[in-house]
């Protein structure tokens, strides 16, 4: 098992890019000329699974968190969101990532509106077609995660303009870093599935905004409480289920290394869960729905940087160190920097990330049951890597978050007014006064006058 998931893995890796180190058994990329119908069929599988139950589990998380008068708006913001990433990424987001030729900091123009697109993606058995169907499903995802931070405050117009241009500026080149071959992946930097890239990036850049925005008028207090656990708890299963397509996706293959992927994210959110609802019992004395699935998100993100790269027992160890990590992050953020993040998204899936990403350092190890450092390499040179990947990533995203925002700023404003954030109906500019109603005319005998009757 362990000798295939090297393999997959160094093969993953010859798709993106010339690979630093290669396992002994590699696949000659040359040979795969054609795409294999099994895998294929994966691949646009596990596209459609995060398009149907990570995006709407995302949605349903943020509008159960929020009140109950925001909850359409935040459907409709992210909906509008995802759909304009999807256009960006066909038109120019995937080659800025993914184009040839590798290396640097973006992609090449070769595709361009998707015009030059290979028969089979380099280093696979799938058509490049489905790579792309993939990856822009993965943007989607990314791009909703981080309108979670303004939800009930965000003007529609300043979101789908930030969300869109938030996708090219920061997430394209962060994924050409890390997976298209980029700078990063010349350091051997490691992420998996997107612990990084992803959960880390889309994490830091929702703390950027929520601090541009602002906190929610009435944050902290009833008007701003959670008024559906229950539409969190659905969200929350959604997204785990979302997120076994995105992590077994990313082995670009249907073996039994995919499936290996699922079980390790699978291992890692359910501990991850039960850790935070257990620091809930000591600390408060009960559990809650909302530290249920709090610590099923931060599960999710810490593996993702290493569930195809470790052992399920690594991947349990990881779930038990990523739940007290953003618990007490989260606590960190909301009561003592007192930055209003609507759906927490910084300390689940930012410190998530972060935490699996440096993880994987550790638990990748062979002695450990992991894939094994390339060679020359070791437990050292691999967390160094793994800090200067954290710190790039962190850099572009706050720098890239606070441009896009101020700069959107500019043209439309950020947030509604308080009369819509309090779910009240505006009131019209002038209302006219209502014109007198006639009375109906009867036929009656006319009344003498008082001069008429003395006279």
């Amino acid at each position: 098992m362990i000798a295939r998931l090297a393999r997959i893995f160094t093969l993953a890796a010859a798709t993106l890019a010339a690979p630093a180190w290669a396992a002994p058994g590699m696949v000659d990329p040359a040979t795969l000329d054609v795409s294999n119908s099994g895998d294929t069929a994966f691949m646009l599988v596990c596209a459609a699974l995060v398009m149907l139950f990570a995006l709407p589990g995302v949605l349903l998380m943020q509008a159960g968190r929020g009140t109950a008068g925001a909850a359409q708006g935040i459907f409709l913001q992210g909906s509008a969101i995802a759909a304009l990433v999807s256009l960006l990424w066909v038109v120019v987001g995937y080659t800025l990532a993914f184009g040839d030729p590798s290396g640097g900091l973006i992609g090449g123009g070769n595709a361009w509106m998707l015009i030059v697109l290979g028969d089979v993606r380099f280093g696979t058995a799938i058509p490049e077609s489905a790579f792309v169907i993939f990856q822009i499903a993965a943007a989607m995802l990314a791009a909703v995660l981080v309108a979670g931070a303004w939800a009930g405050r965000g003007r529609f117009g300043w979101a789908l303009a930030f969300g869109g241009l938030w996708s090219l500026i920061v997430y394209a080149p962060v994924a050409h870093w890390i997976w298209g071959g980029g700078w990063l992946y010349g350091f051997g930097v490691l992420d998996f599935s997107g612990g990084i890239a992803l959960h880390f990036c889309a994490g830091l850049s929702a703390l950027v905004a929520a601090l541009v925005i602002g906190r929610r008028t009435g944050w902290p207090g009833e008007a701003t409480a959670t008024h559906n656990p229950l539409m969190v708890l659905a969200g929350g299963g959604l997204l785990f289920v979302g997120n076994f397509a995105l992590a077994g996706g990313w082995t670009l293959a249907a073996t039994d290394d995919a499936s290996s992927a699922i079980i390790n994210a699978h291992v890692a959110a359910c501990v991850s869960a039960l850790v935070w609802m257990l620091i809930e019992k000591l600390r408060t004395g009960t559990v809650t729905a909302m530290g249920a699935v709090s610590g099923l998100v931060a599960g999710l993100a810490a593996i993702a940087p290493a569930s195809g790269l470790v052992s399920p027992g690594a991947a349990i160890l990881i779930g038990l160190i990523a739940a007290p990590a953003s618990y007490f992050a989260l606590r960190f953020v909301s009561e003592t920097l007192a930055i209003d993040d609507s759906n927490h998204a910084f300390a689940l899936h930012g410190v998530g990330g972060l935490v699996g990403a440096l993880l994987v350092a550790v638990f990748m190890s062979a002695d450990l049951g992991g894939i094994g450092y390339p060679p020359e390499g070791g437990i050292g040179g691999q967390l160094l890597a793994q800090v200067i990947g954290l710190a790039a990533v962190a850099m572009w995203s706050i720098l890239g978050t606070l441009i896009i925002s101020y700069g959107i700023a500019m043209a439309i404003p950020m947030r509604i007014s308080p009369a819509e954030e309090a779910g009240e109906a505006p009131a019209p500019a002038m209302t006219p006064a209502p014109l007198p109603v006639a009375e109906p005319a009867h036929e009656t005998a006319p009344v003498a006058t008082e001069q008429q009757v003395s006279g």
